[in-house]
């Protein structure tokens, strides 16, 4: 537990101009869906931080998580089960007298949803009405609904704003769209206080899905060898470091304790796009690992957006909110991370080889 708090003691949230985030939280009840995954851990690590008494649900448990890598197992209330499972949200929310609800479970790697869809629409579709209904049958006061920047699907026009429709094309992008469309619904409908989050690519340190781009790319790098990109290196996207995503989340979640936001959604980003060659030939130089990215593909692989970028001026203007840590330096920090866990990264025993990493 000792280890856990000085990692609390050490958190300092803050929005534009320095303000803090999260105002209000001291003695809130926060549910989390997704606790355990590499925005839930970081979102909890805050709102614990800022006083909040925080539920998080707890599907599986994995040997490792980011929740257990961050100290935060021993700060949260748990409950076990899978949220689609009749009765569980309603419970969770009921019993530990839940006001406000941040919804980041999801099955969320596009290759994944390719090879096996019904598991993902599960998840993310049945999964996001089954805990809009529990929390307007509870009355929440905050609800916070994650979606996706692949909702948009290609576009044409880049970056992706939020009056643009939802064009999604395969069945990760058409399950968040789905969940995006529900959920503005129940502020519409039933008046449910909700918002909507569309973010870019997600990165950071205590991230155990090595299926995505930036952990394993980080992973190899670490433990010497060549990380392996399943393009030809030219697909773009908008990477945004996870301190920042949180810092977005409890702007938003200000927002609609002001009246504001309830039934939109909000783009979130870095700011730029980035090649995934360029990005993973950056990590190998920043971790001085004397490695090269192995490229194995050509073009963008099928299921997948060629390029993504969000504009997220919507946000800035309501809440001030803007990305604090350029890709550089975001990814230095995750670098640092990573080394400092060589659990994480160290060589896998044999036989069991490395993970294909995902675009993301």
């Amino acid at each position: 537990m000792g280890a856990g708090t000085g990692a609390l003691e050490a958190v300092a949230v803050t929005g534009a101009g320095g303000a803090a985030a999260g105002r209000g939280l001291a003695g809130h009840r926060v549910l989390v869906t997704g606790g355990h995954g590499l925005l839930g851990s970081w979102l909890i690590r805050a709102l614990v931080a800022a006083g909040a008494r925080v539920t998080a649900i707890q599907r599986d448990e994995p040997v490792i998580s980011s929740l257990v890598l961050l100290g935060l197992d021993g700060h949260v209330d748990t409950v076990h089960g899978d949220i689609c499972e009749p009765g569980l949200l309603e419970r969770a929310l009921g019993e530990y007298e839940i006001e406000s609800v941040f919804h980041l479970a999801a099955q969320t790697i596009v290759g994944t949803a390719n090879r096996s869809p019904l598991p993902t629409f599960e998840t993310n579709i049945r999964g996001t009405w089954l805990l809009l209904e529990a929390c307007r049958r509870h009355g929440a006061s905050r609800v916070i609904v994650a979606s996706s920047d692949k909702a948009y699907g290609r576009q044409s026009e880049l970056p992706y704003r939020e009056s643009q429709p939802l064009e999604p094309t395969y069945p990760y992008d058409a399950s968040k769209a789905a969940a995006d469309i529900l959920a503005r619904s129940y502020w519409h409908t039933f008046g449910l206080p909700v918002a909507v989050t569309r973010f870019a690519n997600l990165y950071g340190g205590a991230d155990t899905n090595r299926s995505r781009l930036v952990p394993e790319a980080v992973c190899a790098a670490l433990a010497g060898r060549a990380p392996v990109v399943r393009s030809d290196g030219s697909p773009e996207r908008d990477f945004l470091y996870v301190e920042d995503a949180v810092r977005a989340y409890l702007a938003i979640w200000e927002a609609l304790g002001r009246g504001e936001g309830r039934g939109e959604a909000f783009n979130a980003g870095g700011g730029a796009s980035h090649r995934v060659g360029d990005v993973v030939a950056l990590i190998c130089r920043l971790a001085g690992a004397g490695v090269a990215p192995e490229i194995r593909g050509s073009g963008t692989p099928h299921g997948e957006i060629d390029r993504q970028w969000v504009d997220f001026g919507k946000l800035r203007e309501l809440t001030g909110w803007a990305p604090e840590v350029p890709l550089q330096e975001g990814l230095r920090r995750t670098i640092d991370w990573y080394r400092a866990h060589p659990e994480i990264w160290a060589p896998s025993p044999p036989g069991s080889g490395p993970a294909t990493p995902a675009i993301d």
